[in-house]
């Protein structure tokens, strides 16, 4: 049964329990060492004593991706080839453009480049993730990195023949931290990448915060969550919103925020009666029953607010007229017929999205984690003697002289 509480009590529900970091980055550093060290032999040895790797190389060869990819269901083809499509077109109109301006002998602008490299981690723990290649993998290829790898610790079809229908063939069947600690320092077999984004366990996840500046981070993921405001609705559609983020993981948060005693108690109900029927329960009850709840509040005005501290990874609203209001979200779903699912899969924006507060500071996963905008300036001599004074007080006034005088070099030779 999921809790029914007031929001005046639900301070330790909101409070995000803290990750167990300190436990997992003691786990992995020696992991990660050891990679470093001895690259391949290590990668290997680890492999086989945490997935049961039984290859003598961790890179999948392309006939393997291929023959993946012939197995596939015809309706599984197309379910990939029209979600690439509707995140291919999203990560496009993300995508920073190119510009230069000039005025008075200065020429400024910036120019747009892609990575040269990047890795997709997919997990691959009590399910199989093909929709994470899709979210990362597609707006790497929309930014135009050169070189996609992917990781996945287990070979399984709907993993490699997605890659195989993205036209991908460097993926590498590894996982947990030995495989980002490849990718961050590359071995004989893996490349070395400038950056590693996708979701896994709390292993990846400290592996990634201990190797951030060695190699770029998308971000360090925590238990994924939604949250769900709605003073009315049909209490099937928020149950099932409900259990949808609750099956993830025991460690996910699901929480409703409502105005109604009545909707509320219907919702309860609901829970309970889909999950009788749910063959995920094992999971999604212990979730339900540890981690969420819904909160009785007294005006939509204050689960705003309570939402905005909150910057859930998935927030879910009645209607658009609360969009302004929302300063702290991963991703957005408006309206009753906009389940967190259709995000996960089909609808374009991306899944891989910031957990545990960090919405606060980014949003989700984009085109633009796969380019560099680069600035460019241009001066003319006149434009350099226009700005000279500004320059040249500037840096006197910090005690760089050398700063001015190369200003000053330029304008007194004319």
């Amino acid at each position: 049964m999921i809790r029914i509480i007031e929001s005046k009590d639900a301070g330790a529900l909101f409070a995000r329990r803290a990750a167990r970091m300190e436990a997992a980055e003691a786990v992995v550093r020696p992991i990660l060492e050891a990679v470093r060290k001895r690259g391949d032999r290590a990668l290997i040895e680890y492999a086989r004593q945490f997935d049961g790797f039984a290859r003598r190389t961790v890179r999948v060869p392309e006939e393997e991706l291929a023959a993946a990819r012939r197995r596939l269901r015809p309706e599984f083809r197309r379910a990939v080839r029209t979600a690439a499509a509707n995140i291919r077109d999203f990560a496009r109109r993300q995508m920073p453009r190119p510009w230069m301006r000039q005025a008075g002998g200065v020429r400024v602008g910036q120019v747009v480049r892609p990575l040269g490299a990047v890795a997709a981690y997919v997990p691959a723990g009590r399910y199989p993730l093909p929709s994470t290649i899709l979210m990362t993998a597609v707006p790497a290829q929309v930014a135009g990195v050169a070189n996609i790898c992917v990781a996945s610790p287990k070979p399984v079809d709907a993993v490699w023949g997605t890659a195989a229908a993205l036209g991908l063939t460097q993926v590498f069947e590894m996982g947990g931290a030995q495989a980002i600690a490849a990718f961050a320092f590359g071995t004989r077999t893996v490349p070395k990448v400038d950056r590693i984004v996708g979701p896994g366990n709390i292993y990846v996840a400290a592996a990634k915060r201990l190797l951030a500046g060695e190699v770029g981070i998308d971000f360090v993921a925590g238990p994924t969550e939604i949250l769900i405001i709605a003073a009315e609705g049909d209490p099937r559609f928020l149950a099932a919103d409900l259990l949808a983020q609750a099956e993830h993981d025991v460690d996910a948060s699901a929480i409703l925020l409502t105005t109604s005693r009545r909707l509320a108690a219907a919702v309860a109900k609901e829970v309970d009666r889909q999950l009788s029927t749910l063959a995920t329960a094992p999971v999604a009850s212990q979730s339900i029953a540890r981690n969420s709840a819904i909160v009785l509040v007294r005006s939509v005005e204050e689960a705003v607010e309570i939402s905005n501290r909150f910057a859930p990874e998935h927030l879910s609203i009645p209607d658009a007229s609360l969009l302004p209001a929302i300063v702290h979200a991963g991703s957005v779903f408006i309206g009753p017929y906009s389940p967190e699912a259709a995000g996960d899969y089909a609808s374009g924006p991306n899944h891989v999205l910031p957990t545990s507060g960090a919405a606060r500071v980014r949003g989700g996963l984009a085109v633009t984690d796969f380019v560099k905008v680069i600035s460019v300036q241009q001066l003319s001599a006149a434009g350099l003697a226009r700005l000279a004074p500004t320059i040249t007080t500037l840096a006197r006034a910090e005690g760089l002289e050398a700063h001015a005088r190369s200003v000053e070099e330029r304008t007194n030779a004319r």
